[in-house]
């Protein structure tokens, strides 16, 4: 993996591979810098097949640092940066990091768990606590390494912890090929990057879809990255304008607030693409994207498991709003029987059941759990644990998360087949659906609301919502809120509003 960046450097050292602001760092710059951080790293005893973990926000040393551990052999740990300390104690020992590189602004937690763990730390940034090296000092006093030390592509080079939302998170190793293939994939194939495209860089690095799509396949094909270390809507529309951002990828709360930041802004950047992943994009957003920014979304699918894309709405196949498109280059996708477990089972065309998914981009397997992974792997399949279903054309829509799966009654509510619903009331413009526990239903509807002041009452809501799907789906209670809480890549965080509203 690490001659995505030494090839693109040698292609173009002297193009703008990263914007941060007024720095403006060159592709010969970033493998310097990486050769260096290599370098520090090695003398601090990482060897080939060691893990280095790092708690770095969308600055240019999180570039620097994840390619130098690549260079050097060792496998790459990003860390979540809105994780407790004892969140990321847990990671760090279960991964077995050798070294963890943290950004001064989150060593409050991120210095207590690598102690807790016996972590080396080097830290990123000015205001690092006493005691800790600064790796841009220890850098540049370096000599650099003559180049990277290749690896079998099927070597681990990235360990990918998921949300843990059922339970302790778990350790996704992806081998250098599942991530090669996917980014080849994407830039060649799918999205069809080009040397002369700008993309944001507000999707967190430290995620899948981030780190894949817009730094490994940006850096591909020699594009130019604007980061974003904080995404704040109006900021980023400026961003987008100035730096004549090409390629915006996202999440849907960020299209949605992008679209609020319009509405003072009258200014529009020369976008000749968008592409969303991560959590499904109501198709009213899709549409209101196309309004305001003369933009097609392309809407796309996949999981930390696997690398992360699976399916892609994709020009050449012609786009179906409110699906996630067809299989990818290489890749199977089909639908079969969740109630199997222990063999794979299909389901006939346009039936709902688990999406599963095999090719290039599947796993090396959950870390230090086999258990897990002969679970999630059968037969050469991953088990997603997303309910879907498959077209005639082989477009996939997703219906949603089992785990999100609402029973009232008897009956199974699917969470995002209201919430298409719900977000085409005027006014309205977030929706969760959540299942709270009821004495008599099991389950009860619940549908919590971000809208603008005024603009809709929870009866208007329930009684037009009532209308327009079956009656065992609608909403008996709305929650009016003043945002949803969001995690790091953006995506809502339903947990936290089941426990704010189950009583």
């Amino acid at each position: 993996m690490a001659s995505i960046l030494a090839e693109s450097a040698r292609r173009f050292p002297t193009k703008d591979a990263l914007v941060l602001g007024p720095v403006r760092v060159p592709y010969a710059a970033v493998w310097d810098q990486a050769l260096r951080y290599g370098a520090v790293l090695q003398a601090r005893g990482v060897k080939p097949g060691d893990r280095v973990a790092l708690l770095i926000p969308n600055i240019p040393q999180f570039a620097f640092a994840y390619y130098g551990a690549l260079a050097v052999g060792a496998s790459v740990v990003p860390v979540h940066s809105l994780l407790k300390h004892d969140e990321m104690e847990y990671i760090l020992r279960d991964c077995g990091a050798k070294v963890m590189v943290g950004a001064a602004p989150l060593l409050g937690e991120g210095a207590v768990a690598a102690k807790a763990a016996g972590v080396d730390l080097l830290g990123v940034l000015d205001g690092c606590p006493e005691g800790i090296d600064r790796i841009e000092a220890l850098a540049a006093a370096a000599t650099p390494l003559e180049t990277y030390l290749p690896r079998n592509p099927q070597d681990e080079a990235v360990v990918l912890y998921t949300s843990g939302t059922t339970g302790k998170p778990k350790g996704a190793m992806l081998s250098h090929d599942n991530i090669l293939w996917n980014v080849n994939t994407i830039a060649f194939d799918t999205i069809e990057l080009k040397s002369t495209d700008v993309l944001l860089g507000a999707l967190p690095l430290f995620h899948s879809f981030g780190q894949t799509v817009v730094l490994n396949g940006g850096f591909r094909v020699g594009a130019t990255i604007a980061l974003v270390p904080r995404f704040e809507p109006a900021s980023a529309l400026e961003l987008l304008v100035s730096e004549k951002v090409t390629i915006l990828a996202g999440v849907p709360t960020m299209f949605i607030a992008l679209l609020e930041a319009a509405k003072t802004n009258p200014d529009r950047p020369p976008l000749r693409m968008a592409v969303s992943g991560g959590a499904a994009i109501p198709v009213a957003t899709i549409e209101k994207v196309k309004e305001v920014f003369d933009i097609d979304i392309y809407e796309g699918y996949g999981l930390s498991e696997t690398s992360p894309v699976a399916t892609f709405n994709q020009e050449r196949y012609g786009r179906k709003p409110g699906t996630v498109g067809c299989a990818i280059w290489g890749i199977d996708v089909e639908i079969a029987d969740a109630d199997v477990a222990d063999r794979i089972v299909f389901m006939p065309q346009g039936e709902r059941g688990e999406i599963v998914i095999r090719g290039h981009n599947i796993f090396n397997g959950y870390l230090n759990k086999p258990q897990a992974t002969a679970e999630a792997i059968i037969d050469g399949w991953f088990r997603s644990g997303d309910v879907g279903i498959k077209d005639e054309d082989g477009f996939i829509s997703i219906v949603d998360r089992t785990k999100d799966m609402i029973i009232r009654g008897g009956f199974n509510v699917y969470p995002r087949e209201v919430e298409e619903v719900i977000i085409r009331f005027p006014g309205v413009k977030q929706v969760a659906v959540i299942g709270i526990p009821h004495d008599v239903h099991g389950e009860e509807i619940v549908a919590v609301i971000v809208a603008e002041e005024g603009a809709v009452t929870a009866v208007e809501l329930i009684e037009w919502t009532k209308e327009n799907i079956g009656s065992y789906k609608y909403p008996r209670h709305v929650e009016f809120v003043a945002e949803m809480p969001l995690g790091p890549s953006g995506k809502v965080l339903k947990r936290v509003l089941l426990e704010q509203f189950k009583k």
